[in-house]
This record gives structure tokens, sequence and C-alpha cells, in this order.
């Protein structure tokens, strides 16, 4: 039978429920600033709740959400204190540590990004996880470029790189009904996408910090352009109730959907193994309840192995 790796959740919504400072612009990196014991216990939350990986909490330690000036000062700071709280939780469960590197210029923007002012904004963050990490994740990006220079910046480093992108969502409907192909963020082709990670060597393949509809379509779409090369799949989905076209993800508190309840996730999780997903958690909005849901559900009962 095949074993389903069960990831981590939302990171922010989690710190924002269990008290921890949280606001705008600074989001998940406010609580690493101020009061970086809750994002141990958040990681702690997430891998009691049956995580066989947890997510660094480096999403937000960029200049978009930290400011220039702090990330200049800081920034490699923080990126090491996220890299070290991940460690500590990862090695007393014995789980893997997955080092978050996000879209540097601003999340759903792939119109925002150059390789120029991406570069050392990345650097930093690799700098400082690296010591921590098992393998490292670019997250929610929304265009191939983004992904060319992370793997360009890590040259040699021996260690699994997955690559995770966001997809269009505006219309989840009709890529759920089949009247539309899943895409990036930048209206590139899962198929494209799938197969710049099999020719950068990827490991693993994943779809996260999107609604659920479109997961599906993607995991088919992905399966089918990699054909016999061997790749994890993964999916992450958000629990947003919809997102603009034109804003920045985590520019502004969306709200989240009443329908996805541990068992409401669940049930979109299995089509994702159905369709050929190997690895299942959650982005913004999925709890370590959710996590619970999926580690006992998706390997009935057993947990997967990283």
């Amino acid at each position: 039978m095949m074993v389903v790796t069960i990831l981590d959740g939302g990171m922010g919504r989690e710190l924002e429920r269990s008290g921890a400072p949280f606001k705008q612009p600074e989001w998940s990196a406010l609580a690493l600033i101020e009061s970086p014991e809750h994002v141990a216990r958040a990681h702690d939350a997430f891998a009691s709740a049956g995580a066989r990986v947890i997510t660094t909490n480096s999403y937000a330690v960029v200049p978009f959400h930290i400011g220039e000036e702090r990330f200049r000062t800081d920034g490699l700071r923080l990126a090491r204190l996220a890299g070290e709280l991940a460690r500590s939780v990862a090695d007393r469960h014995g789980i893997k540590v997955a080092g978050s590197l996000p879209p540097v210029l601003g999340s759903y923007r792939p119109d925002l990004f150059t390789v120029e002012e991406a570069r050392p904004i990345l650097e930093v963050l690799i700098d400082g996880l690296s010591p921590s990490v098992d393998h490292w994740l670019a997250e929610t990006q929304s265009s191939l470029a983004e992904v060319r220079l992370v793997r360009d910046l890590l040259g040699d480093d021996p260690r699994p790189l997955w690559l995770s992108f966001t997809l269009d969502d505006h219309d989840s409907k009709a890529v759920l009904e089949g009247r539309d192909a899943p895409r990036l963020r930048s209206g590139e082709s899962v198929a494209d996408a799938a197969r710049l990670a099999a020719e950068l060597g990827a490991s693993a393949l994943l779809f996260n910090c999107s609604q659920p509809e479109v997961m599906e379509a993607a995991v088919r779409a992905a399966r089918e352009a990699l054909g016999p090369i061997p790749m994890e799949i993964g999916v992450y989905a958000n629990a947003f109730t919809s997102e603009a076209d034109d804003a920045a993800a985590n520019e502004t508190l969306h709200g989240i959907r009443a329908d996805l309840t541990p068992p409401g996730y669940l049930r979109w999780a299995r089509s994702w193994v159905d369709a050929g997903a190997t690895m299942v958690g959650g982005c913004c909005g999925i709890s370590p309840e959710h996590i619970t849901e999926l580690s006992q559900h998706l390997n009935d009962g057993a947990r997967a192995q990283a």
C-alpha cells in the first residue's frame, strides 16, 4: 500500500489562534521577533498531530513583511532562529525539517519578481536556514522563473529540493469541472512546471496555498507530464474564502471557509491521493486538528515516514 507523507499546516493562522503576537505587515514573523516560544509550540502542535515534516517559520522573514531596514540588520538572525526552532522540535519527535524559501518579493505576484531583487534576499534565507534543514522547500512559487533562481542559488547543495507552486484559483469551479486547465498564477502550465521540476533535479513537486478545488487536476496534469520520471507529488491547500486577483497573499486577513472542517478537508485530500499525490498537508487556515485527521485516516492510522 502506498504510504502518504503527512506534512504540517498553516503556521500563520495557528500562531494567531494560539494568542501569539500577530498582525500585518509582519504576519508570522512577528512571533519569531517577539515570542519565539509561540513558534516552537506551533511546530510542536503539528508534530504531535502527526506531521512527519515541519516547515521553518521563515516565510515572512522578507522585506515585504518585516521592512527593508529590519531585514538588513536582523534578517539573517531571524532566519537562523526559524531554523533552530524547527530543528529542536523535529529532533524531539524524530521527524524532518523543510527550509521554507518563499516568494520573497510578494506572494501571488509573479509580475513583481526580478532575479536582481530576489537574489540577495534568498541568499540571506539560505545562509540562515542551512544549518538546520533536512531539505529545501521553495513554496508558494507563482512562476517558473522563481524556482530557477532557487535552484541556481542552492548550487551543489546535496539536500533534496521540493518545489511547490501556487495555482490560479480565481475560477476554481471551472478547473474542478474540467472546463479549464490548472495553471500557475503566472499563467504557465502545470505540465511545464512538472517538466522544469524534473530538469532542475527536484525530488518532489507540490501545489500549495490555493483552494482545494484546483488541486486534483494539478496532480493529474503533473503525473501525466512526468510520465515514468519518479517524483513525489504533494498538496497542501489553503482554507481562504477567496483571494482578489490583484492582491498579494497575506496583505490582509482573509476569511476562512466554514466547509473546510477537518473531515471536510480530508475528503479533498482523499481525492488528491487517488489522483497520485504521495504527500499531503495544509497551508493557511489548516490547523493541527486537520493534520490529525489526515494522519489518522490517509494511512489507515499508520504514520507515514518522511
